[in-house]
């Protein structure tokens, strides 16, 4: 089992610490486990606050998700925010949405879900590691693993290590990246180069926060859909270089 696996890394990276591993008898299989981790850092008003969890409340609720959802083996789902480190006050522990009423109460949930008030660095790098750590200690077992990483900066506490996409890496973990291109210099690129990793892992850009319900929704879309060979990216548009 992955959780196995951590124990066997820690020789060789620094990783967070697990519970001990859990009988896989026990763990309940699902199609897909996906972390959605939000960003509150000092950049996010509670305005770009708000239109990140009514887009993201938008996007489960569309019919086209629940049908996908719905033609899957369980979707294990779970969201925090998080700023220098995961904010475990305010997130939203594991659902399991097999069907529409399930999925509408965890929208529900992420529409209503209150951030902290106090706004501070951004730890992309701490997020991942927290992402990994709902993963493996959870009471589910998925064929499919997914972090989602949303944000509108780069990591700026020094917490991005190659330690924490080679951890999520050697678990079959893919991390996804949605960069919100507002200001920060060349984004979608870092996104690319130092986020996102493991199998299958994709970028999906929001051009600013009013963009950025329609950019994860056609990311949640790829996320859950069944599994197919999806093309490789396209290369980053060349006005990207000046962002």
């Amino acid at each position: 089992m992955r959780r196995a696996a951590m124990t066997a890394m820690a020789a060789g990276v620094a990783i967070v610490v697990l519970s001990p591993t859990k009988d896989a008898q026990a763990e309940i299989p699902v199609s897909i486990e996906l972390v959605l981790a939000v960003d509150i850092s000092r950049s996010v008003d509670d305005v770009e606050y708000d239109l990140q969890m009514t887009g993201i409340a938008k996007a489960f609720r569309h019919p086209e998700i629940i049908n996908l959802i719905g033609q899957q083996n369980g979707v294990a789902v779970t969201l925090f925010l998080w700023d220098e480190a995961a904010d475990q006050r305010h997130m939203i522990p594991w659902h399991l949405l097999s069907d529409p009423a399930t999925v509408l109460s965890f929208a529900a949930k992420v529409e209503a879900l209150e951030r902290n008030p106090v706004r501070k660095f951004t730890g992309i790098g701490r997020a991942i590691e927290f992402g990994v750590r709902l993963i493996t200690e959870n009471e589910f077992a998925g064929r499919r693993l997914k972090i989602d990483i949303s944000g509108d900066g780069r990591d700026n506490i020094g917490s991005l290590s190659s330690a924490s996409r080679q951890q999520a890496r050697s678990l079959g973990i893919a991390i996804n990246g949605l960069p919100v291109l507002i200001d920060t210099y060349n984004l979608a690129r870092y996104y690319r180069d130092k986020v996102i990793s493991g199998p299958d892992a994709f970028l999906e850009i929001a051009n600013d926060y009013d963009d950025f319900a329609r950019a994860f929704l056609r990311k949640l879309r790829r996320e859950i859909a069944p599994s197919i060979s999806w093309n490789d990216p396209e290369p980053l548009p060349e006005n990207l270089a000046i962002r």
